[in-house]
């Protein structure tokens, strides 16, 4: 890759643009407009009929995106709480309706309201009135003091708290959520907080209270929700992020340096562009170390791109691989060696293959088992329609390099 570098007078150090940090915003977002505009009209709702998964492989720029959704949604008058959702938050419906009570008073803890107490023995007892302050703690306790399971508490607090700031003319309160794939139901514990919450929202919502869920997660997230509930298929609106296309890549790689005196050439574009596969993560990171290389005054060639992708490989796929068994990782280096490896491909194509590769085959049963344990190592994921894919973006490129540099 090469870069203009015209001769320039001495001026204050340039600062590196690119920012491929996890959820970091890039300085131009490129290319999701499209999709903004698409959510955008769920904001309109009056009564609650649809919400949102937002959806696509890591590096497509999920958390990004949620966070750019936050603007338009406030504009049109929605309450907005977000966060992560933790494992730790979803390890039970307790654990997770205490995650929704604290993001619900975020919103709350700014309203009061007046309540009757008696004071006074005896029968004879009067009433004063008490102000209290709609905060975590006052929710908390309105929740254990309501009775019922957990999701008739919640329900209850959840309408409590629309009733309490319906009268700000708000148009209600969307729960905006990242990394939602964590949720899950647990059986073998009967401990079930995925189906909770989709039965609460989904009772609120019949009861016109507009209480909105925005999921964002991995592939795996809208499959489990239908898995948990039916009707979830009917409740969501599904937005899948994927690469980016060639222009908006050459976006991406050349708004955020318009305004500077050193650029990327031709060249340079066409191989990032190639490089990231349209992946936005990738873009910011490989025009990042690029960026490096010429403020350092050195020349950005063949051998230094190589070494950007060496680096990529370090500090993105390899604690990936290296989660991976050795049988496991035979398997995935015969699914880079499809040529669909970077869609969707079936464990028929997989043992074919395999038939045909010269080592040991992998029989059909013994694929599908594998595939069970990659899907629960994060490395590849089932569709609904009993396809797979790699979990991780760009993965057979990153083994197919592994390859060479063993062989």
């Amino acid at each position: 890759m090469s870069l203009s570098v015209p001769a320039l007078p001495e001026s204050p150090p340039i600062e590196n643009p690119y920012k491929p940090g996890a959820g970091h915003r890039p300085p131009f977002l490129a290319g999701r407009d499209p999709e903004i505009r698409d959510i955008e009209r769920y904001f309109d709702q009056g009564e609650i009929l649809c919400n949102i998964v937002l959806t696509g492989l890591r590096g497509v720029g999920k958390t990004v995106l949620l966070d750019e959704l936050k603007k338009p949604a406030t504009a049109k008058n929605w309450f907005w709480v977000a966060t992560d959702l933790s494992e730790s938050a979803t390890v039970s419906e307790e654990s997770l309706a205490t995650r929704l009570l604290a993001d619900l008073s975020v919103v709350t803890s700014g309203f009061t309201f007046n309540q009757e107490q008696p004071v006074g023995p005896g029968f004879l007892q009067q009433k004063t009135t008490v102000v209290r302050r709609l905060d975590f703690q006052f929710l908390k306790q309105a929740f254990d003091s309501t009775p019922g399971l957990i999701a008739d508490k919640l329900k209850a607090i959840l309408e409590m708290a629309w009733t309490a700031i319906r009268g700000t003319g708000a148009r209600g309160i969307i729960f905006a959520y990242d990394e939602a794939q964590n949720l899950t139901d647990h059986a073998a514990k009967e401990q079930y907080p995925l189906s909770m919450l989709l039965d609460v929202f989904q009772s609120l919502q019949r009861k016109n209270v507009p209480h909105m869920l925005l999921l964002t997660g991995l592939p795996t997230l809208f499959p489990k929700l239908v898995e948990a509930r039916t009707f979830a298929e009917r409740m969501f609106h599904v937005v899948t992020l994927n690469r980016l296309d060639p222009q908006d890549c050459r976006d991406a790689v050349n708004k955020p340096i318009e305004n500077f005196p050193i650029k990327f050439t031709d060249f340079g574009i066409n191989k990032i562009v190639e490089w990231s596969g349209g992946y936005p993560y990738f873009i910011q990171f490989i025009c990042r170390e690029s960026y490096d290389v010429v403020l350092r005054g050195e020349s950005p060639d063949e051998a230094r791109f190589q070494a950007i992708i060496a680096k990529l490989d370090a500090d993105f796929f390899a604690g990936r691989w290296g989660r991976a068994t050795d049988r496991q990782r035979d398997l995935m280096d015969l699914i880079a060696s499809l040529p669909n490896a970077e869609n969707e491909f079936s464990v028929q194509e997989i043992a074919e293959k395999s038939r045909t590769s010269g080592d040991k085959p992998f029989s059909s049963s013994h694929v599908n088992q594998m595939l069970g344990s990659l899907v629960t190592a994060g490395l590849v994921f089932k569709n609904r329609h009993g396809r797979y894919a790699f979990a991780v973006p760009l993965l057979s490129h990153f083994i197919l390099r592994q390859r060479e540099t063993q062989n």
